[in-house]
């Protein structure tokens, strides 16, 4: 595990798109501010205008889709996994979000919004990561869920 001092923050795009598969539209994660390894993490996503699922949802009212808010908090749980054993030691293994439980949306994230997401690594099964998610903007709750993420089976 990766001692807490070893992780230089804040962890920028840069640095996030090193540990992530995911890339332009679907990379949900600009930066990381906090972070206990194995513990917790805090991400941000900075909602802009150009993103570009505003352009259908809504014209008239643009509002991030819900499920792209659960999908930034399941990156961010992948960021906490990357960061807890080590961006130097990273390998090339997905991991891939396989439920969403107890998922929760209070309001809306609109451009302008800066989406601060709180992650906890509460317990790991095997192959798979067990988070709690909280994600706010300016301190109100706009979503939370529970997140289970696993790496697929090597099969023999």
């Amino acid at each position: 595990m990766t001692d807490v001092a070893e992780v230089k923050l804040p962890v920028d795009v840069q640095r996030i798109a090193k540990m992530l598969p995911h890339r332009y539209p679907f990379l949900l994660v600009d930066r990381v501010t906090e972070f206990e390894a194995g513990k917790r993490v805090r991400a941000i996503k900075n909602v802009t205008f150009n993103e570009p699922f505003f352009t259908g949802h809504f014209p008239d009212h643009p509002v991030m889709p819900g499920v792209l808010v659960i999908e930034a908090m399941a990156q961010a749980s992948g960021l906490l996994t990357q960061l807890t054993v080590g961006e130097e030691n990273k390998t090339n293994q997905i991991f891939y979000l396989v439920r969403v439980d107890k998922a929760r949306f209070s309001r809306t994230v609109v451009p302008g919004d800066q989406l601060v997401m709180d992650i906890t690594h509460k317990r790991s099964i095997r192959n798979m990561g067990l988070y709690e998610c909280r994600a706010t903007v300016d301190g109100k709750e706009v979503a939370s869920a529970e997140i289970l993420c696993a790496a697929p089976e090597v099969k023999a």
